[in-house]
């Protein structure tokens, strides 16, 4: 059994000590909005955030995380920081298809929690690595634009 603090409360459970926190999330506790995109960390599509943190939960044991602060999609709203991207990427249209869209999030509220006015090199530098097959980047880095207005 292995304690993880998944959204705000502790759940029990009982995975393998090396088990991707993606597969913990997905197949064990039931948050589905994180999704599996290369394997490899490379695609950005897993991304959670551990204590702020963002975090490819694909190639992230469930060791290396227990007793760590984990927030995912599923409760990235019910963050005053979240809410703003959140609404912001609705607000300027950004998801095309959407299947990144949960990682693209989680790093952008990530990035604004700790910088309220980033720049555009600022921007590149924390979404580095977050792939849209799409190419909605433009409309990505629009609205964490917008959100950081709101949040001044």
């Amino acid at each position: 059994m292995i304690t993880l603090n998944l959204n705000g409360k502790d759940h029990e459970l009982d995975v393998a000590d090396d088990m991707p926190l993606l597969w913990a999330l997905r197949d064990v506790a039931n948050l589905t909005g994180t999704k599996y995109g290369c394997g490899m960390a490379l695609c950005g599509a897993c991304t959670v955030n551990v204590e702020g943190q963002p975090t490819r939960s694909c190639v992230t044991p469930v060791s290396a995380v227990a007793g760590k602060r984990i927030s995912t999609i599923e409760a990235v709203g019910e963050d005053a920081v979240g809410k703003v991207v959140q609404d912001a990427w609705r607000q300027l249209d950004v998801v095309q298809c959407g299947y990144c869209q949960s990682g693209q999030i989680m790093a952008a509220t990530a990035l604004l929690s700790s910088n309220k006015a980033p720049s555009d090199a600022d921007i590149d530098a924390a979404m580095s690595g977050n792939i849209c097959r799409c190419a909605t980047y433009v409309r990505i880095r629009a609205a964490i634009h917008e959100a950081a207005g709101q949040l001044a």
